[in-house]
Parts: C-alpha cells; sequence; structure tokens
C-alpha cells in the first residue's frame, strides 16, 4: 500500500511539475509581450498566439524560408523597421548580422509588433480584421487583398474559405484556435 501511495505522489509531483513549467514556458515573455502590443496599438493575446503557434516561445528557431526568432520575422521586415526607425546603428545591425538582432526576444517582439500594426492599418476596416492581419503576417498584405476580393461574402468563415494557401489556411485556423481559447483562458 505504501509503495502504491508512493507512486500516486511521484506521478502527481511530475504532472504538478511539468504543469509549472509549461506556464513558466509560455508566459515567460508576457511582459515584453504587454509592452511592445501597447506601444505598436495591437491586442497583445493576439501577438501572443502568434509566437504560440510560430516558435512555442523558442527564440533560438529558424524558420524554412529564413524567419527567425519567436515571431518568426524575416530580415527584409527587420530591414524595413531599421530603415523606418531611422537610427543607423540598427540599420548597420541589420545589414550587417540579422541573426543576432531578430534572435533577441525583445527586438524580435517589437520588430513583430511593429509589422502586425503595419498590417493592421491595412485590414482595420475589413470584417474580422484580425484573421486577415494573421493571414497577412504569414502570406503578405497582397494576397491577402487577393483573397479578400475572392471570398463569396464577408466574414471570417468565407474568407478563411478563400486562402488557397494550405499552410497558410492551416496556420490562421491554428492562431485564431489559439486566440479564442487564450482569451477564454486567461481573460
Amino acid at each position: 500500500m505504501k509503495r502504491v501511495l508512493v507512486v500516486i505522489l511521484l506521478i502527481l509531483t511530475l504532472l504538478l511539475s511539468a504543469y509549472a513549467f509549461n506556464s513558466y514556458w509560455t508566459h515567460r515573455f508576457d511582459l515584453l509581450i504587454a509592452r511592445q502590443a501597447s506601444i505598436y496599438r495591437v491586442d497583445p493575446d493576439l501577438v501572443w498566439s502568434i509566437i504560440y503557434e510560430e516558435t512555442y516561445f523558442s527564440p533560438w528557431k529558424n524558420g524554412k524560408d529564413g524567419e527567425i526568432g519567436l515571431m518568426q520575422v524575416t530580415p527584409t521586415v527587420g530591414r524595413e523597421w531599421a530603415t523606418e526607425t531611422g537610427m543607423r546603428e540598427l540599420q548597420t545591425q541589420m545589414a550587417n548580422d540579422p541573426q543576432a538582432l531578430l534572435r533577441d526576444p525583445e527586438r524580435n517582439i517589437q520588430i513583430g509588433c511593429w509589422y502586425l500594426e503595419k498590417i493592421y492599418e491595412q485590414f482595420r476596416d475589413a470584417p474580422e480584421a484580425e484573421t486577415r492581419m494573421v493571414a497577412a503576417y504569414n502570406a503578405g498584405p497582397k494576397q491577402v487583398a487577393l483573397w479578400q476580393r475572392l471570398a463569396p461574402r464577408p466574414g471570417d468563415e468565407y474568407f478563411v474559405a478563400s486562402i488557397n494557401f494550405d499552410e497558410t489556411r492551416d496556420y490562421v485556423r491554428k492562431v485564431m484556435g489559439s486566440y479564442k481559447q487564450y482569451n477564454t483562458s486567461y481573460r
């Protein structure tokens, strides 16, 4: 009987430890996300959901198309951001070593939020603007404008159905699912 009790306690301890570690892992950048999201006027929960689906909060990850860091920012977007800041040091750093700058979690989230705000400006008057932002984050704003025109009616489900890139359609569904779940669970 004592052995069974010890085994049960050990299993419970392991489960609680795994839960605590997972909670720490997925929320350790929450303050950075909140700060940058407020600066760029984007929903921090949406940023969290993008990071969750992109890299599961792993700043060292690289994407198959050259994306870097937590939000999988491309060097092209990083250079565009650096140019808009007007700070020569950042422009030089992005030109010489984009990996180093984009691996820094704070810079990566900053640039990702800047890009989301830029996308939002294009789609803010569209129905379900967040869904279009997520699609544009993955496939680019021009492609989203095309999909909007192809959607038979306004509405989220029609827009998502009009996405003819399987990868982007799945990405949008995953991020928006995480976004809705995160809003329900944590807010």
